[in-house]
């Protein structure tokens, strides 16, 4: 069985990429694995729909790592959409090293701006691009990273980027990963309602377009920040072929 962790910082054409993933006769899908046990080490975290995220799933990291290494699965594959911020505050991500991982990053004047309308004022961690700067270290010094994807040029070639992806991760490209039904899938996590919105009436990837992007003074300094970062994992990424 090939299990694949899809590490991707917020706003960030993941539940696309999970829909299409979950196109694939020999592939199965979970959301967000560790959403509940993040929330339950920061009950801070004011996060929409908290109290049924908390319900919905393990709250103890350790249960769903066990389950995400050795689970059953009914397919060939197991894709596990993640948050890299999710990974705050654990210690051990040795868990990753049995599995292949795949880094989704995007612009993160992007990021932020799309964050923002449902969570206001976004922190470093929030966003995430610290820990994936973290993570991609880790993963790649071990060998254990197969893929950094740009949301952009995800979106510029879906075909041409989804096949190098499939080749990275030794499956077969199907046609099928480039559209799915719109509306919710089983697979969503019950925050689906908060954030899938956009996601819910597409039936594809939407053509990627330039759009003018305004941040306010805390906004424009988060993204200093994070913007070293991600200029260097983005020097790392499949690149679109047209």
């Amino acid at each position: 069985m090939r299990r694949v962790n899809l590490w991707s910082s917020p706003r960030n054409v993941s539940t696309a990429l999970m829909y299409a993933f979950a196109q694939r006769a020999d592939t199965q899908v979970v959301d967000e694995p560790l959403y509940a046990a993040y929330l339950a080490r920061f009950p801070e975290l004011d996060h929409p729909g908290r109290a049924a995220i908390l319900r919905s799933q393990p709250t103890l990291a350790e249960t769903v790592i066990d389950r995400m290494r050795s689970g059953p699965c009914e397919r060939a594959v197991v894709v596990f959409k993640q948050m890299t911020h999710h990974l705050t505050g654990l210690s051990d991500w040795s868990f990753a090293l049995e599995m292949a991982n795949v880094l989704l990053i995007r612009d993160p004047r992007a990021i932020i701006a799309s964050y923002s309308r449902v969570i206001p004022e976004p922190t470093l961690q929030d966003v995430g691009i610290g820990l994936q700067y973290e993570l991609f270290g880790f993963l790649h010094k071990r060998g254990a990273l197969q893929a950094v994807l740009d949301a952009r040029e995800l979106l510029l070639d879906p075909p041409g980027v989804l096949r190098q992806l499939c080749s990275r991760l030794g499956i077969p490209f199907e046609e099928s990963m480039l559209s799915w039904a719109p509306g919710p899938r089983p697979e969503d996590g019950v925050w689906a309602g908060h954030w899938y919105h956009r996601v819910h009436g597409s039936s594809g990837f939407a053509p990627y377009e330039e759009r003018k992007i305004e941040l306010d003074e805390q906004q424009e300094a988060l993204a200093a920040k994070c913007n070293p970062l991600y200029k260097t994992l983005q020097q790392y990424a499949l690149r679109a072929s047209r």
